[in-house]
C-alpha cells in the first residue's frame, strides 16, 4: 500500500498549506483529495510536488 503520510509531514516542515499548493502552485484540489483518500496520483504530479517542496520522492510517498 502507498501512503502519503510523508507528504503531509514535509508540507508541515516547509510551512506550506494545501491552500498555497492549490492557489499559488497550481496543484489541483482533486489531487490533494485523492492523496488524502490514499488513491493513486501520477508520477508527474509527484515530480511537481518534489520540485515545489524541494524534496525527494520518499518525502512524498512511502510503500507500506
Amino acid at each position: 500500500m502507498i501512503s502519503y503520510k510523508p507528504f503531509y509531514e514535509t508540507l508541515f516542515r516547509r510551512d506550506l498549506t494545501e491552500y498555497q499548493l492549490i492557489h499559488t502552485h497550481g496543484i489541483s484540489a482533486n489531487t490533494l483529495h485523492r492523496m488524502k483518500k490514499g488513491e493513486a496520483i501520477t508520477t508527474k504530479t509527484i515530480d511537481v510536488l518534489c520540485d515545489i517542496l524541494n524534496c525527494d520522492v520518499q518525502d512524498i510517498i512511502i510503500h507500506i
